[in-house]
């Protein structure tokens, strides 16, 4: 079956969409993007990632193309034309056409809507079972890591670093403490049972499945705590795990070589996972 894919209000054959050459997502960067996942054939917490991506917009002064429900309305259709049951939405947002220049154009210029789906493996990840291996990385990033921005050049680097090492994901490191995953917010398990994730700044993406997952650790019970944590702890830890709306929940078995446990995916983990599986088979879209 063809892909189909959505552009500025009309649904194409995927290798039709085109966008021009003067658009400021391709010159500059100047956008914002969301995915959301797919399972069954539905949305799995699809407003977080809608809200997310209206403040997102806010930020950088885009105007919404679509309320909330405009969008839920076009990622069902889209994710309807393509059959997807299992995989991921992709809709970005830029600040639209203009002749090229650094500052905002002037007047109404309306921005540049692309949407996507692609098929993926979620349920079923053969990683889940054996759990993920990680390097740590330098942070590149600029420093308004809370905007959404398709600018995710230092991101790609980073996962090149992570693809070279023959592993799965890269955490990122800054001033000796860790910051989040390329594509992805860290947790960790320390020895004493503590379950332990960085605060939302500037400096970290508020993930949509960090929400939900410490939205079910706090209704079984499961303690845990908000603050940085340094590069030092990750080889000591009992158990890491990396959330994202594409992996929910990945244990980590191995950061920079070093097996973390017994090198098999922790308890905490995989509880977790079991809760966010439970959680996205009852997500309202």
């Amino acid at each position: 079956m063809s892909r189909t894919a959505y552009l500025n209000g009309e649904f194409l054959p995927l290798d039709e969409a085109r966008v021009p050459v003067m658009d400021r997502g391709f010159l500059f960067a100047d956008g914002i993007y969301e995915v959301a996942a797919v399972l069954h054939g539905r949305l799995v917490d699809n407003a977080g990632h809608l809200a997310r991506l209206d403040r997102s917009l806010s930020e950088i002064g885009i105007r919404n193309p679509h309320s909330a429900e405009e969008w839920e309305r076009l990622e069902k259709e889209l994710v309807e034309r393509n059959g997807v049951r299992e995989g991921l939405v992709y809709l970005q947002v830029t600040r639209g056409v203009a002749e090229r220049d650094f500052s905002y154009p002037k007047g109404d210029v309306a921005p540049t809507v692309v949407m996507f789906t692609q098929e993926k493996s979620i349920v079923n990840n053969p990683l889940a079972e054996t759990g993920a291996r990680a390097i740590t990385v330098p942070d590149l990033r600029w420093k308004r890591r809370d905007i959404k921005s398709v600018a995710l050049l230092a991101q790609v680097i980073a996962k090149q670093q992570a693809a070279e090492a023959g592993v799965a994901e890269a955490f990122m490191v800054e001033d000796g403490v860790v910051t989040e995953g390329s594509s992805s917010t860290v947790f960790i398990v320390t020895k004493g049972g503590a379950l332990v994730t960085r605060p939302l700044s500037h400096a970290v993406l508020p993930g949509i499945t960090r929400k939900a997952v410490l939205a079910l650790a706090e209704e079984t019970g499961l303690a845990f705590e908000e603050r940085l944590i340094n590069a030092r702890e990750l080889p000591e830890a009992a158990e890491a795990f990396y959330t994202s709306a594409s992996a929910f929940v990945m244990p980590v078995v191995e950061i920079d070589g070093k097996a973390l446990g017994d090198g098999r995916p922790g308890p905490v983990a995989r509880r977790l996972r079991e809760l966010y599986f439970a959680f996205a088979e009852t997500s309202e879209s």
